[in-house]
């Protein structure tokens, strides 16, 4: 880091930045080790997530230890993530469910209630 900042800012920025690598790597295992998309979804959306909170605490404790006051202008960046993460992978598996949807008979690993087939009908609502 710098050499005018204190231990006491730089050893939790890299312990942030470790924690981050940490949160990466498991993401990357995750996506090799599952077999079917809806299960490699979700460690990289969580730990990517994770990792990009560690780094975004980690700018924040650093900056506002340099410059004396508070950086906030980090949280812009893990604030816009913290939004589209979600949806993305809301997109990501609906167009997978879509395009199992359209392919020839082939379901592979849907579960059964997101079968439409297979889902029982549903009743008309009542209004009286």
């Amino acid at each position: 880091m710098s050499g005018n900042l204190s231990w006491w800012v730089e050893i939790p920025v890299a312990l942030l930045l470790v924690l981050s690598g940490v949160f990466t790597l498991a993401a990357a295992v995750g996506l090799v080790r599952f077999k079917t998309f809806f299960q490699r979804m979700h460690p990289p959306a969580l730990a990517f997530s994770f990792a990009a909170w560690c780094v975004t605490l980690a700018s924040v404790v650093y900056f506002s230890a340099q410059d004396d006051k508070l950086a906030l202008r980090s949280w812009l960046i893990i604030i816009f993530l913290a939004l589209t993460v979600p949806v993305t992978t809301i997109l990501l598996a609906r167009t997978e469910l879509f395009r199992r949807r359209t392919s020839s008979g082939d379901r592979g690993d849907i579960p059964p209630t997101l079968n439409h087939e297979s889902a029982a009908p549903v009743p008309p609502d009542d209004k009286r």
